[in-house]
């Protein structure tokens, strides 16, 4: 008995698990894998960046590495952080833009005391901060936000600026509870002692500019159209002589009426060149009232077209 009621149950299980998870377009479930490894890019930049600032402004050794990169409503997000910490928000006046960096409160506290000259090893005790230390936090935070920003380019807005310093990320609401969020997750190695510091965007808009960024070619990948910007681009066309070196004392001693002797032969066509380089040979001619050359001969045009894909 007990043999068939074991069976009834693993084939209900079986049932449920096969039956098929709805799936809302509006709110997918996982970054699509371009975005993904196109973020991960930029927020490994930032990483580097991260660090060497804080090894210079908190004189403290830092290692920041990017764990990983995941969309999640901002509950989900809410529930992964810490009761107490340090949340940073930053807004952008001209849009509903809101971007959350959060790091553990003990951390901020240590580097304001090493910014403040002090050297103590030991975290400090978590407590909200007086108004010269979220002062001091947002002037390190607007660094931070300058290397996102150059990490992120156009994908982050440039109005974005640092704002308020908040404890706890259930209250600071950037976003509704069930709005999707793009969550950078970093391990922070300060010193003897590792931390977690993340970095949280709205997600539609941000995915939205990578999107568009994506499917904007790059103009460096297009050859025609760098070769058509070097052809329209204008330069500085030389009829001369080849040249004689001479010593200072002979260009000091010249006199109206002397003769100075050249290399070039009487029957050698003059050079045609641009910026020192000799592109091809011509004599001289007339153009109308004005003086003119003709070439005689290039083999430039050809070793380009040679070149062209």
């Amino acid at each position: 008995m007990q043999t068939v009621r074991t069976e009834s149950l693993a084939r209900t299980e079986d049932a449920a698990a096969a039956e098929p998870v709805r799936y809302d377009f509006g709110r997918p479930a996982a970054l699509s894998r371009e975005h993904t490894r196109a973020l991960a890019g930029a927020f490994d930049a930032f990483a580097r960046q991260w660090a060497m600032q804080l090894a210079a402004k908190a004189r403290v050794r830092a290692h920041i590495a990017l764990e990983r990169v995941s969309l999640e409503t901002y509950d989900e997000y809410v529930a992964t952080l810490p009761t107490t910490t340090t949340l940073v928000l930053c807004s952008d006046a001209s849009s509903d833009d809101r971007a959350i960096i959060e790091f553990p409160l003990p951390s901020a506290l240590s580097w304001i005391v090493k910014m403040l000259g002090g050297g103590g090893s030991l975290l400090p005790e978590p407590r909200a901060l007086t108004a010269i230390e979220q002062a001091l936090v947002r002037s390190l935070m607007d660094e931070t936000l300058a290397h996102l920003r150059t990490a992120l380019g156009s994908l982050l807005p440039r109005e974005l600026t640092v704002g308020a310093v908040q404890y706890n990320a259930a209250f600071a609401q950037v976003v509704g509870a069930q709005d999707l969020v793009v969550v950078a997750r970093f391990s922070l190695r300060l010193a003897d002692r590792t931390e977690t510091a993340t970095i949280a965007l709205p997600a539609a808009p941000l995915l939205e500019r990578l999107s568009h960024s994506a499917s904007t070619p790059r103009a460096a990948a297009d050859p025609a159209l760098v070769r058509r910007h070097v052809e329209e681009t204008p330069v500085e066309l030389t009829l001369r002589l080849t040249p004689r070196a001479v010593l200072p004392g002979d260009v000091l001693d010249l006199a109206v009426g002397d003769v100075i002797s050249l290399a070039h032969a009487a029957d050698r066509p003059l050079d045609l060149a641009v910026d020192d380089q000799v592109v091809a040979a011509a004599a001289v001619g007339a153009a109308g009232a004005r003086l003119a050359c003709v070439v005689t001969a290039s083999d430039l045009s050809r070793s380009l077209s040679e070149e062209s894909p």
